[in-house]
């Protein structure tokens, strides 16, 4: 076991290395990678005029139906599409996710994950609705659709086919192995292990991790309607278990709130070198906020793309809630915790500072950050693990054994979560992760103005018409 929890922390190191290169900006090392994700991010934001500003009422009046004809095709409501999108992106980066962002720049890092979030809802935007343009719908009404498809035949006709296919298949292959959901069952391992307080061996480690595939196994083989049935019914139960627990938390802690707030945005500006200043803060921000929202990774559009509707903008709209609701939201939630009760000063860096802050209000209370945890852990794994099926089918057909076999290695590697240490499970993840975000985006600058199109020809559909991009 020591020897293989050598070479993967190796291997994790090599990558990270690779992946995380960076420029010195004013003594702090500011990643390539968040800069490209950033950059982004606000290319279409003003590209689209602000869109996540002027679109959300109309996201959630898609989201109630008001836009979608009875007979549209796909496999999914708008509300299964977001709820199957949320569960892959409302998980543990919301919880651990902070606690290593605070943990790393200090409290002003959950500052700039909101502004990020902000920025992201019109990079999510703009991916669904190519998503779900460029999706194939087969005659027996399954749906296949995401970055993979959208590179291939979008950038096919803009008269660059070959390239198109090469940015397809580079995606499709990082993200054959970035799916494979190793850090959900980390995490909530180690959540679980610090609440009930057993010993980390390898048997309770390896059960852990089996008891969890098992039950992922379960739900993945049904596919995208099993799938969207679990997830509509899981997201909210769990967002409500743990939105009420944070309540519970400030309320208990209610007199230290100001004082909370006024911490976190005067951090995010200053230049205490300890955290490496705003520079500092605004990194380690970028990459946890990335990691949770998902935005420029592409992975999401793949829920998406099996929506119900005529109109790809449609759920363009929708899907830029989901940034809101992840990072402005949630992960706001959670940096209030942390500060508020202090815990953002004890020696955790990762889940058990989360823990920790809920351990304010009782003994017991940690309790049921651990059953949130292990539902958000269980969700994620069940979501991720559909986008996975659909890379597979995208690189070796559409067949029942090509599902059935990439199943087999998704849930029989997630076990291997629980035995790795949380650095290396990091590294591993979030390089393999990050590296969909250079194929993903250079497709999605390269077909940005067939996003302001479809953008455009929808508000003339709802009759929108003096909100229409110039």
């Amino acid at each position: 076991m020591d020897t293989a929890r050598t070479l993967l922390n190796a291997f994790g190191d090599m990558l990270a290395g690779f992946v995380f290169s960076s420029v010195n900006v004013f003594g702090v090392d500011v990643q390539l990678i968040a800069l490209w994700l950033f950059a982004g991010m606000v290319f279409f934001t003003l590209k689209l005029r602000f869109i996540n500003l002027r679109g959300f009422g109309i996201g959630i009046n898609t989201l109630r139906g008001r836009y979608t004809a009875d007979d549209a095709p796909g496999e999914m409501s708008s509300f299964q599409a977001l709820s199957t999108a949320l569960s892959g992106t409302v998980g543990l980066g919301n919880i651990a996710g902070v606690a290593i962002a605070i943990a790393i720049g200090g409290p002003g890092a959950a500052f700039w994950m909101v502004v990020i979030g902000f920025f992201a809802m019109s990079l999510k935007f703009a991916e669904v609705v190519l998503a779900v343009k460029y999706r194939l719908i087969r005659p027996d009404g399954t749906v296949s659709g995401g970055p993979m498809w959208y590179l291939r035949l979008g950038l096919a006709e803009r008269g660059m086919p070959r390239f198109g296919k090469v940015l397809a298949t580079l995606y499709a292959v990082f993200a054959l192995v970035a799916f494979i959901q190793i850090i959900q069952v980390n995490q909530s391992y180690s959540q679980l292990r610090t609440v009930l307080e057993f010993n980390d061996t390898t048997f309770s480690a390896l059960a852990y991790g089996i008891g969890i595939a098992l039950l992922a196994a379960l739900v993945l083989v049904g596919g995208a309607k099993s799938i969207a049935s679990v997830t509509s019914r899981l997201t909210p139960i769990m967002c409500l278990i743990y939105v009420t627990g944070v309540v519970i938390v400030l309320g208990v802690n209610i007199t230290e709130l100001p004082n909370a707030v006024a911490l976190i945005v005067g951090d995010a500006f200053s230049t205490n070198a300890a955290a490496g200043g705003l520079l500092g803060a605004f990194v380690a921000g970028m990459r946890r906020a990335a990691y949770s929202n998902e935005a420029g990774i592409g992975s999401a559009s793949i829920a998406h793309a099996a929506v119900k509707t005529h109109h790809p903008a449609s759920e363009g709209f929708v899907a830029l809630l989901e940034p809101f609701i992840d990072t402005v939201v949630i992960c706001s939630a959670t940096a209030l915790v942390i500060v508020t009760t202090g815990a953002w000063q004890t020696e955790h860096s990762d889940i058990a500072m989360t823990s920790a802050a809920f351990g304010t209000v009782a003994a017991w209370f940690p309790y049921v950050l651990a059953w949130a945890v292990c539902l958000f852990a269980f969700s994620t794994i069940l979501a991720v693990g559909y986008y996975g099926q659909q890379v597979c089918c995208y690189l070796f057909g559409s067949r029942e054994w090509v599902r059935i076999t990439y199943l087999l290695l998704f849930c029989g590697l997630l076990p291997i979560g629980a035995i790795a240490k949380v650095g290396t499970v990091l590294n591993i993840i979030d390089s393999l992760f990050f590296l969909l975000s250079i194929p993903n985006l250079i497709g999605l600058y390269l077909m940005s103005n067939t996003v302001r199109e479809e953008l455009g020809l929808f508000l003339k559909h709802i009759g929108k018409t003096g909100c229409e991009p110039s």
